[in-house]
């Protein structure tokens, strides 16, 4: 099989040509939340947020995170409700792919992550998956039998 060259661009937030994609989270408090990325990622604040409603950004590795409070229905989505999550029923979450879990785990078990349980062998992959403060859960996960072309 051929491999496609990819240009490589470098990504900023925000973005001064083209786009650039983050993933928004709702919590409950920014600070506390953009610690946690802070610190168990080695997480980048760009931004803290403010209490007029400017959401925090934070970049973790080659993406970025908005977090910022819920609230009502706005002008632009009138009839959307931005909380946090029920714990025990999610519908998304954030994927971090690692070249050794076990240090990936021990490590960010150190920095106060919390595992649902251990790196656990499943599909061809090692896995588990952490909390961060509002109940958003993210999988970690390890390839076994997937190697590069």
């Amino acid at each position: 099989m051929k491999r496609v060259q990819v240009e490589q661009k470098n990504y900023e937030m925000p973005p001064r040509d083209g786009f650039t994609i983050a993933h928004f989270l709702t919590v409950a408090d920014i600070d506390r939340s953009a610690r946690f990325y802070e610190t168990v990622f080695d997480g980048r604040i760009l931004s803290r947020g403010d209490s007029n409603g400017a959401p925090a950004y934070i970049q973790i590795a080659n993406t970025w995170l908005i977090v910022n409070v819920g609230g009502g229905p706005t002008p632009d989505k009138p009839t959307v409700t931005l909380s946090v999550p029920d714990s025990d029923r999610i519908n998304s979450f954030m994927n971090i792919r690692v070249a050794d879990i076990q240090a990936c785990y021990k490590l960010w078990k150190s920095r106060g992550a919390e595992f649902i349980t251990e790196p656990i062998p499943k599909y061809g992959e090692i896995r588990c998956y952490i909390r961060d403060p509002d109940g958003y859960i993210i999988e970690i996960g390890q390839s076994t039998n997937l190697t590069y072309g």
